[in-house]
């Protein structure tokens, strides 16, 4: 028997093994893309579907039903920018947008002040610090009908504690429901009592995150605190500041709640309408009306008012901050 050796068999390289490497770096690269990239969209994804559904989709359809003449027994009839036409030459919509702007910045200015004072002294070292940050929410969690009877009762005109007030330096009662700058007055004092304590706490957690070493510096040149709240403070808080301003904005330009408790639920905003808002006469033109085209019609332009109002507040913000 012989031993027959093939040469070419014995110089012959084995077959190498299937290379894994790449696959297992494409699927590494894959999950890093997934969870870097891909995941945050669909964690937030759940806020922008809600947001699909119950922002985008009614103001497409309140659009859509401002455009005809629509009322509860049925009628629909397309008038195009009727209605609009008709709200812009309406005393009573306009009389709203002047009640609701007069009581926007009657209570939005003092409001943001006191909130950024208020937060500035919380900001201190003081006794209690605690207990005092939570006392300034309790405002917030109080209902809003037990808000209105007890500024009801305050500004009652022949009992009211106000009048009783001015009634020492000579002042005569005050009809704070029936004449319209006394209620703008009552209800501002409303807002300013229930939203301060809230915009003081989101100041007071922008206020925490400025750096020490700036107040530091500023107190080895010599800074008073007041220089040092109104160069180092304020400045640095603008980002926080422009949030505060934009959500008050839009509450102050959508009130509702409180006018409409301080005069027993009524939504015409007393007797002569001195103190109905546009949220107001949008729910009156739906609700009571039952004109459900010229009510979206109103809470289009209403809607309009916010951004304008939104975008000359942010561009006053930024100027705050230094920014042209």
């Amino acid at each position: 028997m012989s031993l027959h050796v093939d040469a070419g068999a014995a110089t012959r390289t084995p077959a190498p093994p299937p290379r894994r490497h790449g696959r297992a770096r494409s699927n590494r690269s894959f999950l890093s893309w997934l969870d870097l990239k891909a995941a945050p969209y669909f964690l937030i994804s759940p806020y922008y579907l809600l947001f699909l559904l119950f922002g985008i989709f009614p103001l497409g359809f309140t659009l859509w039903y401002s455009l005809f003449k629509y009322d509860l027994t049925g009628i629909k009839k397309w008038i195009g920018m009727g209605n609009y036409s008709a709200l812009l030459s309406d005393s009573a919509f306009w009389n709203a947008v002047v009640n609701t702007l007069g009581m926007f910045v009657i209570a939005t200015v003092p409001q943001i002040l006191l909130a950024l004072l208020l937060a500035n002294a919380l900001n201190k070292r003081i006794r209690g610090r605690l207990f005092v940050r939570l006392g300034v929410l309790l405002p917030l969690v109080t209902s809003v009908v037990a808000v209105a009877v007890v500024f009801t009762q305050l500004y009652g005109r022949d009992w009211g504690l106000i009048n009783w007030i001015l009634s020492w330096f000579g002042v005569d009662p005050v009809s704070w429901k029936t004449e319209r700058i006394p209620s703008w007055l009552a209800i501002s004092t409303m807002i300013d009592w229930r939203w301060t304590g809230y915009n003081a706490i989101i100041f007071l957690a922008g206020m925490q995150t400025i750096p020490k070493d700036l107040y530091e510096a500023a107190a080895i040149d010599g800074a008073s605190r007041r220089r040092q709240f109104w160069r180092i403070t304020v400045p640095m808080l603008r980002p926080t500041m422009i949030f505060v301003v934009l959500n008050s904005t839009i509450g102050g330009l959508t009130l509702f709640s409180e006018p409409t408790t301080f005069y027993n639920g009524n939504v015409h905003g007393g007797s002569n309408s001195q103190f109905q808002t546009v949220s107001m006469f949008i729910f009156e033109q739906g609700f009571r009306e039952f004109d459900y085209g010229y009510a979206s019609a109103a809470a289009w332009l209403l809607f309009l008012m916010i951004l304008i109002g939104s975008l000359i507040n942010f561009l006053f913000i930024r100027r705050i901050g230094g920014n042209k």
